[in-house]
């Protein structure tokens, strides 16, 4: 099991931090890590997983905000129209359920 580094405990505190295993929940821990995370986080993150990956996950993700998705849209140079988080008809549903 490939464990994550100590310093990301504090944003994992729904989880059982030393179960988590790098390869197989990689799309949870990037998620949380690129929603979440501070700037050492965000370095393991980009040294730990290749970037088309990440790329991928931000791509496809109903997990981060649009704001995070945004922002990395930005930093990455995805087009807005690839993410998934940002389309008019995902909006739509996530407004019916979570209205706020």
């Amino acid at each position: 099991m490939a464990k994550l580094p100590s310093f990301l405990k504090r944003y994992f505190w729904d989880v059982k931090f030393s179960n988590l295993d790098s390869k197989k929940r990689s799309t949870y821990i990037i998620e949380r890590l690129l929603e979440l995370g501070n700037i050492n986080a965000l370095h393991w993150v980009f040294k730990k997983y290749p970037q088309t990956t990440i790329k991928q996950i931000i791509c496809q993700s109903p997990a981060l905000s649009k704001k995070t998705a945004n922002f990395w849209s930005l930093i990455l140079d995805i087009p807005k129209n690839q993410i998934r988080c940002l389309q008019p008809d995902f909006q739509k549903i996530h407004k019916a359920i979570w209205p706020y």
